[in-house]
């Protein structure tokens, strides 16, 4: 080392030590003010304009202790402030996305959804660096807290005197702006306890999630239809085929403010009526918003408001009757159709009371890929039709098929093509890189929305022409959407409502709902029948079960 470089690493050392002190006292100010989105408190930089009574009770702790304990303190409170940081920030993710914050007990397992909706999005490389990087800024907030007050720690007992009077000054100004109510902003008080308030969110967020499962224990076995035979369940439907259709993303925004599926709507209700089917429409409130799918399923399925995760995997621990449970105990044959599922569901049989299900592995696709959707709908509907009711010599079908075409990003867009050319899918090869991709389409917020609603009537199209085109008389079809889409489409504020529809050919199937006040056609107006999702399985039995006229 010569001696002209050692007095300017000499002179660099403050200059790096006041840029981390600086940087420390930052980091610590924001994690002690930033929002609380889970307790109604969003982002806005005012929100730092305040006196966090934690940084008060911090900075006195601090002067009052020393040496071990008070490096042991640092690196509690900051592990703690750096992991409700890290909650901020995903509660703040989910109440855009999905109107609800994060749940810390159960939403961890989400990662590998939101690593295939990314994926999905914007391909898979960037999807591995954007989630890579979402793991690495929470594990880093947890990290450089702890930091942040070890340095603030060391700031204050360099400085006692100094630091003694920023804490007076803090409290003194945090007790008189309380009590008279000042604030920055809406919900945004001057005398700030936001830290406090999340944690006691978090910790209420515990023992509720605890009450909900025993609550929701009592609830399972509670079921009219739980001893019924077999000979007394849906007995109005036999000699029928029953197909329940989710459309994904098919919420009533979708309907109240997409030109094309009202054009969609429109047309299929016309059409339908003149091939001789019937339909009748309403509204279900679904328990979940923006995703979550499974939660929709599995409430129309059950009868149970299944509103969570917990909830979910509580009631697959079950024996609950499902709608397919019950159709196969009937004599039903009953099969589910998974297009964009690549892995063993075993739930499906164990709970859902499935004979067979189909997904991405076994439904003999050999065409292109459409965003989220591994194949269009047309396929999934034409492949169904192909390996169930086409064939000789079956007995009477039950089937959900899933079509998920309108999943998110939207795009690209499929077409329809003649169903005699379907095959196995490699018609579609021709179209490939011809419509708008997910690129183009995310471009704007007019655009997401323009192809959210293109890609709803699209499986709606497919749904009518598969019907159209179907030679089974016989077959009565249950079509509705599973939740609402993304906030960026809905909006905020938004609605659970989906639409509901029964299509059939036989006005007798229609007779046995008149009670329910259903309208005629596919679009249910604003005023039609809006019931929650969860009561659609025992109005369903009853309806078609024996000694019911409607």
């Amino acid at each position: 080392m010569t001696a002209t470089t050692r007095p300017a690493r000499t002179r660099t050392r403050p200059v790096v030590g006041h840029v981390a002190t600086a940087v420390a006292l930052v980091v610590l100010w924001v994690a002690l003010l930033a929002p609380v989105p889970a307790i109604g408190w969003y982002p806005t930089p005012l929100a730092l304009l305040r006196v966090p009574l934690e940084g008060v009770v911090l900075v006195a702790a601090l002067l009052v202790l020393r040496g071990r304990v008070r490096r042991w303190l640092a690196v509690v409170v900051g592990v703690l402030l750096g992991a409700l940081f890290a909650l901020r920030v995903l509660d703040a993710v989910f109440v855009a996305a999905l109107y609800r914050p994060f749940n810390a007990l159960t939403d961890w397992r989400y990662v590998g959804s939101a690593h295939d909706l990314v994926g999905d999005a914007v391909g898979p490389t960037v999807a591995l660096l954007v989630v890579a990087g979402a793991v690495l800024l929470l594990l880093g907030l947890v990290a450089v807290a702890p930091w942040a007050v070890l340095r603030v720690g060391s700031l204050v007992e360099r400085h006692r005197s100094a630091a003694w009077r920023v804490a007076l000054a803090g409290a003194v100004a945090w007790l008189v702006c309380a009590p008279l109510g000042l604030s920055v902003g809406p919900d945004l008080p001057v005398a700030s306890a936001t830290t406090a308030a999340l944690t006691a969110h978090e910790v209420t967020t515990v023992r509720d999630a605890s009450e909900d499962r025993a609550s929701f224990a009592t609830q399972i076995p509670v079921d009219a239809f739980a001893d019924a035979r077999p000979d007394r369940l849906l007995t109005a439907l036999r000699g029928k085929d029953v197909v329940v259709v989710f459309v994904e993303s098919y919420g009533r925004v979708a309907v109240e403010r997409s030109p094309d599926v009202a054009t969609a709507l429109a047309k299929g209700t016309s059409s339908l009526q003149a091939d001789g089917w019937s339909t009748r429409s309403a509204w279900l409130t679904s328990p979940t918003f923006g995703g979550i799918s499974w939660l929709a399923h599995s409430t129309l399925q059950s009868g149970l408001w299944v509103s969570s995760q917990q909830r979910y995997d509580q009631l697959l621990e079950t024996r609950r009757l499902t709608l397919a449970r019950a159709f196969s105990e009937a004599g039903w044959r009953t099969v589910d159709v998974i297009p964009a599922d690549w892995r063993d569901w075993p739930e499906g049989r164990a709970f859902y009371g499935y004979d067979h299900i189909y997904d991405a592995r076994t439904l003999g696709y050999a065409g292109p890929g459409y965003g989220y959707a591994p194949m269009p709908d047309q396929y999934t509907l034409s492949a169904f039709d192909r390996l169930e009711l086409a064939r000789p010599d079956r007995p009477r079908i039950m089937a959900e098929v899933d079509l998920v075409t309108s999943h998110v990003p939207w795009a690209p867009l499929p077409r329809l093509v003649d169903w005699s050319a379907v095959g196995d899918g490699s018609v579609f090869l021709a179209d490939a890189g011809k419509a708008p991709t997910r690129d183009v389409v995310w471009r704007s917020t007019d655009r997401i929305k323009t192809a959210y609603g293109q890609t709803v009537a699209y499986s709606l199209d497919s749904v009518v022409s598969f019907l159209e085109g179907t030679k089974d008389d016989n077959l009565v079809v249950l079509v509705l959407g599973d939740h609402q889409p993304v906030s960026v489409v809905s909006g905020e504020n938004a609605s659970h409502d989906v639409p509901v529809s029964l299509v059939t050919r036989d006005k007798a199937v229609l007779e046995r709902i008149r009670s329910w006040g259903w309208q005629d056609g596919l679009r249910p107006a604003a005023n039609a029948p809006t019931w929650p999702m969860d009561r659609f399985r025992d109005r369903f039995l009853t309806a078609y079960g024996p000694g019911h006229d409607g």
